[in-house]
């Protein structure tokens, strides 16, 4: 077994466990697009969808799926709608490169007018995961910049949401946190369960 495949077999199970689990859905639907298992890589993307549509990366990937599949109309509606979600929470690396692909697809980008945020106030937060107004995390999470970065970026209610998934994650792929390389693998589904870039 190669590890793209133990990969794969590791987030199909945590799919399989927790039908609800996005994590579960966006990681398997990621390494199913790395290994160019189109088709599958569109059902677990829409599933993440479906879960939750606020995270702009995965339109992206499903609309990069759909495209080597052929099926350029459905990538140009997954791409729009995904430029809108980027742009609502102000993922500008992610909705640069889909306003690409629709170009790439012969397409016109959609246009927006100059963003209009909800008012933050003190002790607030505009979310990156769930894109509303939410209560700051009391302190943040950990030690140095990631820390603060989440509680700059992330509300209390999505990371409370985080800490069992965070568990599932170390539980589901054994990752033991004294190994650097397990640290950056929780690191990396923790940002992507959060939607931050």
């Amino acid at each position: 077994m190669t590890q793209s495949d133990g990969r794969l077999e590791q987030f199909r199970k945590m799919a399989e466990a927790d039908p609800t689990n996005e994590l579960a859905h966006f990681s398997l639907g990621k390494a199913y697009l790395d290994a160019g298992m189109d088709d599958a890589a569109t059902l677990s993307l829409t599933r993440a969808i479906e879960l939750n549509p606020n995270i702009s990366k995965v339109y992206q990937m499903l609309a990069s799926a759909q495209t080597r599949l052929g099926r350029n109309d459905a990538a140009m509606t997954t791409l729009v709608k995904g430029v809108a979600i980027a742009h609502q929470h102000g993922d500008m690396m992610p909705r640069n490169e889909m306003a690409k692909m629709i170009r790439d697809l012969g397409g016109t980008p959609p246009e927006f007018a100059a963003s209009q945020q909800a008012a933050v106030g003190e002790g607030e937060v505009l979310c990156h995961r769930c894109g509303r107004v939410g209560p700051k995390i009391a302190r943040p999470p950990f030690k140095g910049t990631k820390g603060q970065e989440i509680v700059e970026k992330i509300c209390a209610t999505c990371w409370r949401e985080w800490i069992p998934m965070g568990t599932k994650v170390i539980n589901e792929l054994r990752l033991p946190l004294a190994d650097p390389m397990a640290q950056k693998m929780y690191d990396q589904h923790m940002r992507e369960f959060l939607n931050l870039p």
